[in-house]
């Protein structure tokens, strides 16, 4: 499993998160990630906003709408995990 490092802009605090999937839906870039390798946690669902030349950034989404949209396609990807709201 991917391990990435995220910085906040601002503050410069950085966070570790593990990617478990990625897709592309119409054009835009989406990553489930969650703070801990294995077991139950949290996930997190984040959108691609940009990328520059070696620099992407991100941003978890929100938005109920889109957060139940995405979860969706997630969960038929990765038949072995139950998301909860």
């Amino acid at each position: 499993m991917e391990k990435i490092v995220f910085q906040a802009p601002q503050g410069g605090e950085s966070v570790e998160f593990y990617v478990l999937e990625q897709t592309k839906i119409n054009g835009q870039n989406y990553l489930l990630v969650t703070e801990e390798e294995d077991g139950d946690c949290d996930a997190f669902i984040l959108k691609e906003l940009s990328q520059k030349e070696q620099e992407t950034m991100y941003e978890m989404v929100e938005s109920e709408e889109e957060l139940e949209y995405i979860s969706r396609i997630f969960g038929e990807m990765l038949e072995d995990i139950d998301f909860t709201m």
